[in-house]
């Protein structure tokens, strides 16, 4: 065969030397591209003496001779396959590199585990500590779907199907959870999925895969009620003193949020360098949100203003270079369950919540154009706001009136 300026063969031999106990020979099959040859064993033997030389193959017409001869034009047909796959993609082709791209060992580096290994170390500079700890649990979790499903601890990324990914959503669907963790509830589960999409789409874009299976695959999300607070529960812990000095500083960081809509990690970024005075009591707060880098410019309400006058001689605040003082995370909404408790709301109270409530109670509500606070919440596309920011009941019926009424005073 002689294609783009190559001289292309295959045929079968037996190595006699290699001959076993029984006197069988083991079959190889010798690839040949430019007077360059590799052998590879096709792992089968068979007597010399039912071997055809000439024609590289097996001798007779019984049964076990039929079967071994197609298996051997199916192993030479897997061979020229390979090798016209390598012609599509133009590349230098040698017989090692065809006896490669046939057995696999062309993609011996690129595996499933390994394709994570190298997202997690390449994004573990970019990404945040909360959701690089993300990625490592969906590392875990395929890691035990590839060792539970397939009794092996890796596998090729050419072997990714649309079938690995379902099989990996029901394993994902009905994983025994570990001591003390809640079941994976659809969106949790879904998310694993879509993070795993994410890497493999690196892997396309890589070139260490030709096709992606996600192709074919649909995350189905199921959609979510975003908790906020009512103007009457907003105003219960507004209106509550705390004689725990943690307690009230909780509290009042979680104000400051409601009336700014900063997200946990912004508020504890903030430093006086990100508060610009505009004018006499005008200050803007001038950040970049840490989660999207997106910009966020915010006016501060006053009761928001007061917070800020309030913490501003606070010890750990000037020691941190900070606006306000700082809480872990995972400190901060327990002691806002607290809060909640004492202020009988019956709400799963977390710092989030004060973002929504500031997009829903504190803005919308009051007639804040959904434009508007698509900006102050720093979002750069529409359909994100209106994932937080509900129009309420009672600012549906306020719209309805006053429309009823200048409908009732526009009669034709």
């Amino acid at each position: 065969m002689k294609t783009q300026n190559n001289t292309f063969g295959v045929i079968f031999y037996l190595r006699k030397y290699k001959a076993t106990n029984d006197g069988k020979a083991p079959i190889y099959a010798r690839i040949t591209v430019n007077g360059h040859r590799t052998d590879v064993s096709v792992k089968r033997s068979i007597d010399p003496a039912n071997w055809n030389a000439n024609k590289g193959m097996a001798k007779g017409s019984k049964e076990e001779v039929v079967k071994l001869n197609n298996f051997l034009e199916q192993y030479r047909s897997g061979i020229v396959e390979s090798y016209q796959n390598l012609l599509l993609q133009k590349k230098l082709i040698t017989s090692e590199l065809v006896k490669d791209k046939f057995t696999g060992e062309d993609q011996a580096e690129f595996t499933v585990c390994k394709l994570i290994e190298y997202h997690n170390t390449e994004q573990i500079q970019v990404l945040e500590p909360g959701t690089m700890k993300n990625y490592y649990t969906t590392q875990k979790y395929i890691q035990e779907f590839i060792i539970e499903r397939f009794g092996t601890k890796d596998k090729y990324l050419s072997e990714l199907t649309y079938k690995f990914i379902t099989d990996f959503e029901y394993y994902l669907r009905n994983r025994t959870p570990d001591k003390g963790q809640k079941p994976l509830n659809n969106n949790g589960l879904m998310k694993h999925i879509e993070r795993f999409c994410k890497m493999v789409n690196l892997a396309v874009r890589l070139e260490w895969i030709d096709r992606n299976p996600f192709h074919a695959y649909q995350l189905k999300f199921d959609k979510v009620e975003r908790e906020f607070l009512t103007k009457d529960e907003l105003a219960r812990i507004e209106n509550k003193h705390f004689n725990i000095v943690r307690l009230q500083v909780v509290k009042d960081l979680f104000i400051f949020s409601c009336y700014t809509g900063l997200a946990y990690i912004d508020v504890f970024n903030l430093t006086p360098a990100n508060l610009v005075e505009k004018s006499a009591n005008n200050i803007w707060i001038m950040t970049n949100r840490q989660k999207t880098n997106e910009p966020v410019k915010v006016p501060l309400l006053p009761k928001a203003l007061e917070i800020v006058e309030k913490y501003k001689g606070h010890p750990q605040a000037l020691a941190e270079g900070k606006v306000l003082p700082t809480l872990s995370n995972q400190k901060l909404n327990s002691y806002l369950k607290e809060i909640a408790d004492m202020c009988d709301i019956t709400k799963p109270l977390t710092f989030h919540i004060a973002r929504h409530t500031f997009a829903t109670t504190v803005t919308l509500t009051n007639g804040v154009p959904i434009e508007t606070v698509s900006k102050l919440l720093g979002h750069s596309k529409l359909t994100t706001t209106q994932i937080y920011a509900k129009v309420i009941e009672s600012k549906l019926g306020d719209d309805m009136a006053r429309l009823s009424e200048r409908l009732g005073h526009n009669r034709f």
